[in-house]
C-alpha cells in the first residue's frame, strides 16, 4: 500500500501560512487533500478564513484550538491522521498547518513513534514560511522561530517585497546560518510554485538525528514563553465599521509591537459580507469576502496573540465598535 505523503506548514505568526494554504486548496492541480490547521487560543478561526476565500473545494479541514500541535494536543494530531487512514478513502497528501507558535519537533516526532502512522504515512517536507521583515527580531527574541527554521526542508522567504535587495540578502545569510541545507524561495504574498513545496521527498530523519542525535529516544521539550498571550472576543451584534476602522488602527499604531497576529471574520453593519481582516504588527489588511449564508450565525470573532497584552482593554475596545 502506497504511502500517503505528509507536508508539514509551519512558520512564525503572520509569516503567510494561511495564505499559502488557500493556494494549495485554490490552484486547478485536481489532487485530493486532507487539511488539518492548529490555532494557538479558544476561539479558531482560520478554518473559517480558509472556507472564506476557497470556494467549492474537495478537501475536508479538521481544526484544533485550545493547545499547540507540540504541546497538549499531540496526541489529537494522531487520532485525527488515524482515524482519516481508517476511513480508506484515497487522499493524494495530507497537509498539516501548525500555529505560528508550535515547535516542529515534536509534529515530526508524532510520525516515528506512532505504528499506524509510520506504516501508512510518509513525512515528505516541512515547509517554513519566515516574515521577510519581521524574522530577524523573532530569531532574536523567540525560539520557536530559530527550530521553525532549523528543522525545514524548505524555507520560504515570504513577504520579500517589503524589504530592499540587501535586507533580502542579509536575511537568506542570516537563515542559511541556521540551516544551511534547506532550499530558499522568494515570495511575495506566499505565491509559490506547489511543485517545489508538495511531492517532493525532502524529508530526512537521518539530517535530524544528525543535528539532535536523541530525538526518536526522548521526548522533545518544549515550553512556549510565558509573555506570549491569546485572546479571543465575540461580539453579537454587527459592527459600526468607521468605529472598528479608528478603534483598530490605534491599536496597532500604539501597541503594534506587541501584537505578533491578529485575526477576524467580523460582521459589519450594511453588509452582507463577511470582513475578514489579518494583521501583524502595525501592518494589516482586510476586505469583504464571501456572502453571509442564510444559515450563519452572523457575529464577529477577533483573536489577538502578542505580547502583555489587556484582556480588559481589548474586549472593551472591541465591543466599543458595535454598531447604535
Amino acid at each position: 500500500m502506497d504511502k500517503v505523503p505528509v507536508t508539514i506548514l509551519t512558520g512564525f505568526l503572520g509569516a503567510g501560512k494561511t495564505t499559502l494554504l488557500n493556494r494549495i486548496l485554490s490552484e486547478p492541480h485536481g489532487k485530493k487533500y486532507a487539511v488539518i490547521i492548529n490555532e494557538f487560543g479558544e476561539v479558531g478561526i482560520d478554518n473559517d478564513i480558509v472556507a472564506q476565500k476557497v470556494e467549492g473545494f474537495d478537501e475536508e479541514i479538521f481544526e484544533m484550538n485550545n493547545g499547540c500541535l507540540c504541546c497538549t494536543v499531540r496526541g489529537d494530531l494522531i487520532r485525527i491522521v488515524g482515524g482519516l487512514l481508517k476511513r480508506g478513502r484515497a487522499f493524494d497528501g495530507i497537509i498539516i498547518e501548525t500555529t505560528g507558535l508550535a515547535d516542529p519537533g515534536p509534529v515530526i516526532q508524532s510520525f516515528f513513534v506512532d505504528e499506524t502512522l509510520m506504516a501508512r504515512t510518509q513525512l515528505d517536507a516541512v515547509v517554513t514560511l519566515v516574515d521577510a521583515q519581521n524574522i530577524i527580531a523573532r530569531l532574536a527574541d523567540t525560539k520557536e522561530a530559530a527550530e521553525q527554521v532549523a528543522f525545514a526542508d524548505v524555507l520560504v522567504l515570504n513577504k520579500a517585497d517589503l524589504i530592499d535587495e540587501s535586507a533580502r540578502d542579509a536575511v537568506a545569510a542570516r537563515l542559511r546560518g541556521i540551516n544551511a541545507f534547506a532550499p530558499i524561495i522568494v515570495a511575495e504574498r506566499s505565491m509559490v510554485k506547489l511543485d517545489k513545496i508538495l511531492d517532493i521527498g525532502a524529508f530526512a530523519l537521518d539530517r535530524v538525528t544528525d543535528r539532535e542525535p536523541d530525538f526518536l529516544e526522548h521526548g522533545h521539550h518544549h515550553e512556549h514563553n510565558e509573555d506570549i498571550t491569546s485572546f479571543s472576543f465575540t461580539v453579537a451584534k454587527p459592527l459600526d465599521p468607521q468605529k472598528f476602522d479608528a478603534w483598530i488602527g490605534n491599536l496597532a499604531q500604539t501597541r503594534g509591537a506587541d501584537l505578533l497576529r491578529y485575526k477576524g471574520i467580523l460582521d459589519m453593519k450594511g453588509s452582507n459580507r463577511c470582513f475578514v481582516l489579518q494583521g501583524v504588527h502595525m501592518m494589516m489588511e482586510g476586505a469583504p469576502q464571501k456572502p453571509w449564508a442564510a444559515n450563519d450565525k452572523r457575529e464577529s470573532r477577533l483573536v489577538f496573540i502578542g505580547r502583555n497584552l489587556d484582556e480588559a482593554a481589548l474586549k472593551a475596545g472591541f465591543e466599543s465598535c458595535v454598531a447604535a
